[in-house]
């Protein structure tokens, strides 16, 4: 018996296998049939094969199509790669090819309509689907992420970044005004200066006053045993020694004076009930807790108090349309109709005719809106009554004027 020519595990059988195995060049590669050649005959031969020459008609019945399909997967394998292999990280468009390649299976360029790698690179970058850069090593390639959680999740953090900046530039503004106001106070303080004592002239007598100091008065015996501890027997003085306080003598803390609720109240004072003293501290409660450092409101009439808008905006009348970060607000004045955005500060209350509607615009009915029954002069104050609410009707006394505003729905 001859011996056998060829065997599964003889080394050109295990170097043919390899050879299949590994990458082949890409001329001998067809698209439509899938089929890697080694060589250049075997390539010649499978385009003479009849397989070949049927996967040929088809392509030439819609031969966009293909190429188009072609160039879609091809894309879609590479930004794919680049998307999860490198993120969002500027790398040589090489380098992603060559990774992309090393899968066996993958869409040849020379089925796609790019002749070449830079032709494909230029393309996405006209597409806006990556970043690309030509420098001297080459095209570099940066994947863009359009992925609406990662959207959500970048805007997110520049609104986070951004309220960081705004606390920063805050407190560094915060600090240089610390900065200048130190400083001012510096220069303003005089620095105490020393300097020799110099007489003019040698005639001149040098004369001493000690205006702090009393002249000691000539004390008597009596006197003297009154400073005795021991002593039984009263000072001749009608003025009584100050009692001198020991610093181990702790000071007595003075006790609060009660009021009695069952005392009877002083002749013309009437006296409260509880009812009225529980309402007198519902009331106190309330102007604590309502009571602010801003007063600004929609809906009222103001007068504008600064010249630093010009001397057609100074004691003008105007309507508060928008309040902005609680202390400045969008106006528009009752005369011109001209919007104009200013602070509280250079604002000032508007008070109306007795019976108009007003704003209470601070305080304890912080809100509401009342009608305006009585000005006092002398203390600058006013009587409301609630207009609307569970508490209409209330009369609420010695409101301040700026405490309370005229609503502009008043004619």
């Amino acid at each position: 018996m001859g011996k056998e020519k060829g065997g599964f595990l003889t080394p050109k059988a295990i170097a043919n296998r390899i050879k299949a195995k590994g990458l082949q060049k890409l001329r001998w590669y067809c698209q439509m049939c899938q089929k890697q050649c080694r060589d250049e005959n075997g390539f010649k031969c499978h385009m003479m094969s009849e397989s070949h020459q049927r996967q040929l008609l088809l392509f030439a019945e819609n031969p966009d199509q293909y190429i188009d399909d072609f160039s879609k997967e091809f894309m879609d394998g590479y930004l794919e790669l680049l998307r999860r292999r490198f993120g969002t990280k500027r790398v040589h468009c090489n380098i992603v090819y060559q990774e992309y390649i090393a899968f066996r299976e993958h869409v040849h360029m020379n089925a796609t309509q790019w002749e070449s790698l830079t032709e494909f690179v230029k393309w996405l970058g006209r597409e806006g689907k990556c970043v690309v850069d030509n420098t001297e090593k080459g095209w570099f390639i940066q994947y863009i992420d359009r992925d609406p959680e990662t959207i959500k999740k970048q805007e997110q953090m520049k609104a986070k970044e951004k309220m960081d900046m705004d606390d920063e530039e805050r407190t560094a503004v915060f600090i240089q005004k610390q900065i200048e106001r130190a400083a001012e106070q510096g220069t303003s303080a005089k620095e105490t200066e020393y300097t020799e004592l110099k007489r003019e002239n040698e005639e001149d007598k040098v004369s001493l006053s000690f205006s702090g100091l009393k002249p000691k008065k000539k004390e008597d015996n009596s006197v003297l045993k009154s400073d005795n501890p021991f002593s039984s027997k009263k000072p001749t003085e009608p003025e009584k020694p100050k009692k001198r306080e020991s610093r181990w003598e702790k000071e007595e803390p003075k006790k609060e004076v009660k009021k009695d609720p069952f005392k009877p109240p002083k002749p013309g004072e009437k006296r409260k009930s509880a009812l009225d003293e529980i309402m007198e501290f519902e009331e106190k409660k309330k102007e604590k807790t309502n009571r602010k450092d801003y007063w600004l409101m929609e809906g009222i009439v103001v007068k504008i108090v600064t010249k630093k808008l010009g001397e057609k905006f100074h004691k003008k009348k105007a309507v508060v349309k928008e309040v902005q970060d609680l202390y400045r607000a969008v106006i528009e004045t009752l005369d011109s109709g001209n919007k104009v955005r200013v602070d509280q500060n250079h604002l000032e209350t508007v008070i109306p005719a007795q019976g108009k509607l007003v704003k209470i615009v601070n305080g304890a009915y912080r809100g509401h809106d009342a009608v305006l029954e009585g000005i006092d002069e002398k203390k600058f104050s006013c009587t409301v009554s609630i207009h609307s609410g569970p508490l209409k009707g209330r009369v609420v006394d010695n409101v301040q004027y700026e405490d309370i505003s005229k609503l502009f729905n008043q004619t």
